[in-house]
């Protein structure tokens, strides 16, 4: 967050807005202290019922969203570093992003870095039934935990990962609301390795107008 409030002090005057969605279940409890560390200036909301991720088709954090002056989102749904602290495990360069980002600031609909329809459609769209079930197993599973039901919240959360297991906002969850190796006989960092590392864990932006010249 710290990154994001030099990002924004930089482009603010130039008709520029950062909203900050966090996905957590425990809501301020968990998600507040780090919010107050970091004393963003411009808008930091909470999620509880992670409904952003799910509407948006989001499987990962941090993951960037472009919306225009008009409302309509212009790019989404990828990674979206904004400083190099994790490059060591991610093996990605923030600058690409950062520049896609500033020359779409200055350009807007003109910038070569904003998606068709086309493409939009292509990461928005749910097109998996059983992705729709394992956001409707994860609800089921954070009611059931908020109402003081871990043991029973837990199939469900486990089914969620196995009907979507693209999603490792899921997995991040699931495991942070309990002991996750006694509860699911893995950890975070166990499911990374499994699926290869870092480098699946996070792919890089698309952003192949980086070839030319903005």
């Amino acid at each position: 967050m710290p990154g994001w409030q030099a990002i924004y002090l930089q482009l603010r005057d130039k008709n520029f807005e950062i909203i900050s969605v966090a996905q957590d279940t425990n809501g301020v409890k968990d998600a507040g202290p780090w919010i107050t560390a970091a004393s963003p200036t411009y808008t930091a909301l909470i999620d509880e019922k992670h409904l952003v991720s799910t509407l948006y088709n989001m499987v990962n954090v941090p993951t960037g969203v472009w919306i225009n002056e008009e409302g309509k989102i212009v790019r989404s749904n990828e990674v979206a570093f904004v400083d190099d602290r994790f490059k060591t495990f991610t093996g990605l360069d923030s600058e690409p992003y950062l520049t896609a980002l500033k020359d779409w600031v200055e350009k807007s609909g003109k910038s070569v870095y904003a998606m068709s329809e086309e493409k939009l459609r292509e990461r928005l769209s749910v097109n998996d039934p059983n992705f729709v079930l394992a956001a409707a197993q994860f609800g089921l599973g954070e009611y059931l935990y908020k109402n003081g039901h871990l043991t029973e919240a837990i199939p469900h959360f486990r089914e969620a990962q196995r009907l979507n297991p693209k999603s490792w906002n899921y997995k991040r969850q699931a495991y942070a609301l309990s002991d996750a190796k006694r509860d699911y006989g893995t950890t975070f960092a166990d499911e990374v390795q499994k699926a290869g590392g870092s480098k699946v864990y996070y792919q890089p932006p698309d952003l192949p107008a980086l070839d030319k010249k903005p």
